[in-house]
């Protein structure tokens, strides 16, 4: 597919929070997020005005679901970038069969690479650092090592999360620990863009050290996050319900992001 000499003119994102937004609040967008993918498609429009910008991403999908759901969609929008990703939530469940998990992802991404459009995929985050998700670092380096090589034999490009400095700071995520906060996801945006090669002015400076919490403050903040998210999570996979079952995609429909996004041209630089 050929691009204008603007830029890219289709961008569709695939995936579940991650590429929803979660973490990242905006009530006066769709689902009340604004998200990377968003930012990505907001700097895009700034070089190319008539960029067309679709959202089918749903928190809580699982990676099969995300392929079932949104792959055929993406391919009728005749996207020039994709960026999808699709597996966190698998990883988080009491069993997974990774080899055939990412077969079947293989298979999916080859049909988008098909199309001629740019493929971001990401890595899935090392959460080593972070308690209760550190059990499942095993698992998503076998993941990580498989998807590489699935972007290196299909010519995607990928986003090493893995590997990101800087993410094992509070500040890069939402209370609840799982999805990245407002600044996060900016960086998360600034990231993409410099992996595609599409110029943008975001700003993330480097954040000030962090106080040395006190055993107390941190007894507190984990059993509020345990009140607020833990349990609330642990309950709904016991009800086998997801937090996405009643949520539709933030932009189903291509939107002109330089209208329906606004003007980021002149943005201040988030500093968290």
């Amino acid at each position: 597919m050929e691009v204008d000499s603007v830029g890219w003119n289709t961008y569709v994102a695939l995936g579940d929070s991650f590429t929803e937004g979660v973490g990242d609040p905006d009530p006066t967008r769709p689902n009340g997020l604004r998200g990377w993918a968003d930012r990505v498609a907001e700097q895009l429009a700034v070089d190319n005005p008539s960029l067309r910008y679709a959202n089918l991403a749903i928190r809580g999908r699982l990676l099969d679901q995300v392929l079932d759901e949104q792959i055929d969609r993406a391919i009728s929008l005749q996207p020039d970038l994709i960026t999808i990703y699709a597996g966190g939530n698998d990883l988080m469940r009491g069993s997974v069969d990774l080899d055939a998990m990412m077969s079947r992802y293989e298979a999916a991404l080859a049909r988008l690479l098909s199309t001629g459009a740019t493929v971001v995929v990401f890595t899935a985050y090392d959460a080593g650092w972070a308690p209760i998700f550190r059990l499942t670092r095993g698992r998503s380096a076998i993941y990580n090592e498989l998807l590489r090589a699935i972007a290196e034999r299909q010519g995607a490009r990928i986003l090493d999360f893995w590997r990101l400095a800087g993410y094992d700071d509070y500040r890069m995520w939402d209370s609840d620990r799982l999805h990245m906060s407002s600044l996060g996801h900016t960086r998360m945006a600034a990231e993409v863009l410099e992996l595609i090669g599409a110029p943008h002015s975001i700003d993330v400076p480097p954040l000030a050290p962090l106080p040395v919490p006190t055993r107390e403050q941190r007894r507190r903040d984990n059993a509020e996050w345990a009140r607020t998210f833990l349990y609330p999570w642990l309950m709904r996979r016991v009800r086998g319900v997801s937090s996405g079952d009643s949520i539709s995609p933030r932009w189903p429909e291509p939107v002109v992001a330089a209208e329906a996004l606004g003007d980021v041209s002149a943005e201040p630089a988030t500093t968290g």
